[in-house]
């Protein structure tokens, strides 16, 4: 073994070679320009922390920033033809799908997914722009149509994330069915009586505007996203006048009545929760669980003794020993309380009156004359009689 070869020599190559550093640690927003980490870039939801511009985001990594504790349930969709019209411009329509299916790492440009946000359980289906721009093919409207009987045998609503360029050229015909496909799930939800929400973001163009897009219950927009059929270059080409300011941008729409709400991507998920809430008759979300207690403040369990159960004896057994063992109990007095002894009030006696002292006895005058006559009478005249005749 040369040991030159061996270790010498890759140690002075690493010493001078030149390291290789990830092309995909920083991103540049193509708003301002800012170079952004990559950590904290995803920490705040592919959105610019300098100028708030809203940058494409997957719908894997958007479900699991919605779902409570990033935990969702993917829902199988049926699979589609390859290439049923052998479609081939510079490159066969089956190597593109592999090409894109190997960049994504998705099988298509639409995920269906179920779980819950703020305990609510809802149905979700993220479309994704980095897949052949979002095109919606076959796979597209059986994916709608797949997510939309789920909710229906759930009986729960549907949150559609739209972001698409319009129709697959590449399946011609077959794709243009499509849009009456998706408008005939959605119909099924309008009869189950379910709410079906969209969130509309950059950009939402093409026959997905002309379909299943806008006929939400409530139709959301992130900020600064292009919703239109035909885009600003198209129209100002056709038309050869300059479009005003902002035109078909999200705020744009908002001002003219065809949008209902304009969100940051970071509110989103407590906006879909009220309106979701609300639209379903349930109460207002709880807004958080207490924490844990500490384990170092909680008293220990303490683990009581086993209760020994007393030995059973039969009744009539029991009662003939108690009798013959068991003294008579002495009688036991009981003190009587003695009954409280109402006084009663004293009466008044009234003060006895002085008798009235006797009156002396009126002596009435009486003339006599010296001489009776002798015819006078002798005895005294009744003066009742007298009074009487």
């Amino acid at each position: 073994m040369n040991w030159i070869t061996n270790y010498v020599r890759p140690k002075i190559n690493s010493l001078f070679s030149r390291r290789e550093v990830p092309e995909n640690l920083w991103t540049k927003c193509p708003e301002c320009g800012t170079m952004l980490f990559h950590r904290e870039l995803s920490d705040n939801l592919n959105v610019c922390t300098s100028c708030d511009h809203h940058m494409a985001i997957t719908p894997r990594e958007r479900f699991k920033a919605l779902f409570d504790n990033g935990k969702f349930l993917e829902v199988r969709v049926p699979d589609v033809a390859a290439d049923p019209l052998h479609f081939r411009d510079q490159k066969k329509y089956p190597e593109r799908l592999k090409a894109a299916q190997k960049a994504s790492g998705e099988k298509d440009a639409m995920l269906v997914a179920e779980g819950e946000i703020g305990r609510t359980p809802i149905v979700a289906i993220g479309q994704d722009f980095s897949f052949m721009g979002g095109s919606m093919g076959m796979y597209v409207g059986n994916a709608i149509i797949a997510a939309a009987q789920r909710a229906v045998a759930l009986n729960r609503p549907l949150v559609l994330f739209a972001a698409a360029g319009g129709a697959r050229m590449q399946e011609g015909i077959l794709s243009l069915m499509q849009m009456p496909r998706s408008t005939v799930a959605v119909q099924m939800l309008k009869e189950a009586g379910l709410p079906y929400v969209v969130v509309l973001t950059h950009p939402t163009t093409g026959g997905v505007t002309a379909s299943y897009a806008m006929l939400g219950d409530v139709q959301i927009a992130e900020p600064g996203a292009l919703i239109c059929f035909a885009g600003p270059r198209v129209i100002e080409q056709t038309i050869r006048e300059k479009l005003p300011e902002g035109f078909q941008r999200a705020e744009y729409l908002l001002d003219h009545g065809m949008l209902d709400r304009v969100t940051h991507r970071k509110a989103l998920k407590d906006e879909l929760v009220t309106i979701l809430r609300m639209l379903c008759g349930l109460p207002p979300a709880v807004a958080g669980d207490l924490p844990a207690p500490d384990a170092s403040t909680v008293a220990p369990v303490v683990t009581p003794a086993p209760v020994v159960e007393p030995e059973v004896v039969p009744v009539v057994v029991a009662a003939a020993a108690a009798a013959a063992v068991a003294p008579e109990p002495a009688p036991v007095e009981v003190p009587v309380e003695p009954e409280p002894v109402v006084v009663p009030e004293p009466v008044p006696v009234p003060e006895p009156q002085p008798e009235p002292a006797p009156q002396p006895p009126v002596e009435m005058p009486i003339d006599l004359p010296e001489s009776m006559p002798e015819d006078a009478p002798t005895e005294i005249p009744d003066e009742t009689a007298t009074a009487e005749k």
